[in-house]
């Protein structure tokens, strides 16, 4: 692996490889007001602040307020692999359905937290996010990079189709604040590769491009999955 993987590897997935490979991952929540407010409330709050919080989930969240939150039947347990396929981490699905949504749609608000051990005590990250869940700039899943370019302004990523494809290299941009805070990965349409080959390639395997490179521009690039770091390094 060359240097700049490697600091890609650090400064975004490196959380994942820190940690031992014991599996125990679950989603925590923490919030400063009554369990019945809270779950009334829930959906609406679908604010990401990186480093911080996701809506009501915090970093010092336990699986037991995630139970409070949202309630046992909608927690799934699971266990997933690290990067690059390196040991195996426990998290915990949460699953809003119907019955439980206050916005348009319920599909867009799961999302998935992964644990900094097995006591479930303490969350490494939040993924999964649907496309509920924005930044304060409006930066969320569906994005495209147009509007990506607009709030970040030009900034580096890797290429597509390898293991850190995509992924945008905050510290080359405007967001460069939530560098180790945030992880934001971009892919093309999912039929770019057939319908524009010559472009694809050109902007795909280990190497870092221009978010204004002109091959992007044919392969409906949106965003497409966002980490968000509670506790790096734990």
């Amino acid at each position: 692996m060359n240097s700049s993987i490697k600091g890609i590897a650090t400064a975004t997935l490196a959380l994942l490889l820190n940690y031992s490979a014991n599996p125990a991952f679950a989603l925590p929540q923490k919030i400063n007001h009554p369990i019945t407010v809270a779950k009334s409330q829930l959906l609406t709050n679908t604010l990401i602040v990186p480093g911080e919080r996701v809506g009501p989930i915090t970093r010092t969240t336990t699986k037991q307020d995630l139970v409070k939150l949202f309630g046992a039947s909608h927690l799934v347990d699971k266990t997933i692999s690290g990067a690059e396929g390196i040991g195996s981490f426990a998290a915990t699905q949460v699953n809003l359905n119907q019955g439980r949504c206050l916005t348009t749609s319920c599909s867009a608000s799961t999302l998935l937290v992964v644990w900094s051990d097995n006591t479930r005590t303490k969350p490494l990250d939040v993924r999964n996010l649907g496309s509920a869940w924005k930044t304060r700039e409006g930066i969320g899943v569906g994005t495209p990079l147009s509007e990506l370019r607009k709030k970040l302004g030009n900034f580096k990523l890797y290429g597509l189709a390898w293991d850190y494809g995509g992924t945008i290299l905050l510290d080359s941009s405007k967001l460069s604040r939530y560098q180790g805070k945030l992880i934001l990965r971009v892919d093309a349409a999912p039929n770019a590769y057939e319908k524009f080959a010559n472009d694809y390639q050109a902007v795909s395997g280990d190497s870092t491009f221009s978010s204004s490179n002109r091959h992007w521009k044919p392969l409906g690039i949106t965003l497409t999955e966002i980490i968000v770091v509670l506790n790096p390094g734990q």
